[in-house]
């Protein structure tokens, strides 16, 4: 079983990084599939979070990074996938994640959504907490990488 686990990672926090390793021990191989979504007007554009989810996530087994600005479903089919990986942290996020299961299962019968929560540790960080932290001059190091704070330091000069 391949497994895609796809989100906007601006930027990749400790609680991504956890998921990641979690679901590489559960499916033979983990694509990171890092969106464009200009919809959410990312800090970090597209390059530059790819490149620093591969370097966070290099140590990894079975994990490959990759970028995508097209449906997620043509993205999942091109890759030969059959799962797609969603965290939940709360309540309050699975009314979002339920609706994009479950329209996603009418694109595609055939790829399934398995939901993991982070470990307790990390169940209440989110990267637009870790950004509103970062730019307000605030210590980001116990939620991320050093590199992804180094690269928030040197974005919000």
């Amino acid at each position: 079983m391949r497994a895609i686990y796809p989100g906007t990672f601006d930027p990749v926090t400790n609680g991504h990084t956890d998921i990641v390793r979690r679901a590489t021990r559960l499916f033979g191989g983990v694509i990171v599939a890092v969106a464009e979504n200009r919809r959410k007007r990312p800090l970090f554009d597209l390059a530059t979070r790819v490149r620093l989810a591969q370097e966070v996530l290099r140590d990894v087994p079975h994990c490959t990074v990759m970028g995508f600005d097209t449906l997620l479903m043509d993205f999942v089919h091109t890759q030969g996938a059959d799962i797609i990986i969603r965290g939940l942290r709360a309540v309050s996020d699975f009314e979002y994640e339920f609706q994009m299961a479950a329209m996603n299962r009418r694109l595609d019968r055939q790829v399934e959504t398995v939901f993991l929560t982070p470990c307790e540790k990390e169940a209440y960080l989110s990267a637009t907490l870790v950004k509103e932290i970062a730019e307000l001059g605030g210590d980001v190091g116990s939620f991320v990488h050093p590199i992804v704070k180094d690269a928030l330091r040197s974005i919000l000069r």
